[in-house]
């Protein structure tokens, strides 16, 4: 099972990383401006809305699930 704050989490950390802002962010993936904020107290993002983050953030889904490690993109 995953924890949604820790993926807000990895998802924030990935975006300060890349000097990404999350308003940006998620402005330019068409999502709600608070989306990340109830994402991390316990509401559900969509497959869709998690893979347009992941690729926004050039990482892979698996990083910001919390299934590696390593944000790389295997291709």
């Amino acid at each position: 099972m995953y924890i949604t704050q820790d993926i807000a989490l990895r998802i924030k950390n990935r975006a300060k990383v890349q000097k990404i802002a999350i308003k940006t962010m998620l402005a330019d993936c068409e999502m709600n401006i608070n989306a990340i904020s109830e994402f991390g107290k316990g509401k559900q993002l969509s497959c869709i809305s998690l893979a347009r983050i992941a690729d926004y953030l050039d990482c892979s889904v698996d990083y910001l699930l919390g299934r590696t490690d390593k944000p790389e993109i295997n291709k």
